[in-house]
Order: C-alpha cells, then structure tokens, then sequence
C-alpha cells in the first residue's frame, strides 16, 4: 500500500514543479542588447551607453534597448520632506 502512495506522491511533485527562469534584465545596467540568432533570443544587459551597445551589435540580428528596470541612483538630498 506504501509503494503506490508514495509512486503517486513522486510523480505528482515531478509533473508539478516547473523549471526556474533566470531574471532577463539586470537592474545594474542601463542598456541592453536583444539577439534574435539561429538559436533562439536572448537578452543581454552589460552596456553603459548606446554607442557601446551598438558597436556590439553591428553586423548581427540584435538591437540595442533601453533596461527598463535600470536601478537609478537616488536622488540627492532628503528622502522625506521635513516636518514643519
């Protein structure tokens, strides 16, 4: 009785757990270079500036975008307002 409980429990987990995505954007950069190859697209954000973007790009199927989750650096001064 133990044996088919514990096959239907050990194939329930399996089909159930799905394989993990890794983050597509990294937050510390503010270019990106999207590549459509012969084996499949991905997404590269390692670029300061369009420019260096572009010269990585040239001559490839790749364009250079915009991080949209860029961690900007905050801005200077006071986080809250003061009391008055």
């Amino acid at each position: 009785m133990r044996t088919p409980v514990r096959l239907t429990a050990l194939i329930t987990t399996m089909l159930a757990a799905a394989p993990a995505q890794a983050q597509t954007y990294d937050p510390a950069y503010p270019i990106c270079l999207h590549v459509n190859d012969n084996m499949g697209s991905y997404i590269s954000c390692r670029y300061v500036s369009m420019e260096q973007c572009r010269v990585s790009a040239s001559a490839r199927a790749a364009q250079c975008v915009v991080n949209p989750y860029f961690a900007r650096a905050p801005k200077a001064g006071r986080a809250y307002p003061r009391p008055q």
